[in-house]
């Protein structure tokens, strides 16, 4: 069992990522869909009392956030597993743009989560950190966390 918490800006490739390599496979918990924290906690309490594996698809900036998820899933066994989105906040603002309707996030709140944005940490209770980028393909490359090794 495995909760992945996804880190990093709007429009970093996180929804793209997690559909290209968890859609068959994790449940996805993003507050777009769920709306409140309130609704979000119940289908986390459903994904821990079911032995579900489940991915965090929200910008999670901060360590507080992720604690919310990253706390009760230990506590039930869950392997926990941060990707750290590594995508200059130039190319966030450009995908972004290309956006249409809700999508598209205004630009005040790309730059007010690119703010307060800190690294995930080991300290935090991860298992694995993986930094993901996009190449010039729009292709992932998935590496293993190198930083506080």
């Amino acid at each position: 069992m495995e909760a992945i918490i996804f880190v990093g800006i709007q429009a970093s490739g996180k929804s793209t990522f997690y559909r290209e390599n968890f859609l068959n496979t994790h449940i996805r918990l993003n507050l777009d869909m769920l709306k409140t924290r309130h609704r979000e906690q119940i289908f986390i309490q459903a994904c821990i009392e079911g032995k579900q594996s489940f991915v965090v698809d929200n910008t999670n900036p901060t360590p507080e956030e992720r604690s919310r998820y990253i706390a009760p899933a230990k506590a039930n066994y869950f392997q926990i597993k941060a990707y750290y989105f590594d995508s200059p906040l130039e190319e966030c603002k450009q995908r972004n743009n290309q956006r249409q309707g809700k999508e598209n996030i205004p630009l005040s709140g790309l730059l007010g989560t690119h703010k307060k944005l800190i690294l995930p940490t080991w300290e935090e209770g991860f298992d694995a950190i993986y930094s993901v980028k996009l190449d010039i393909n729009n292709s992932f490359q998935i590496e293993e966390w190198q930083r506080e090794i």
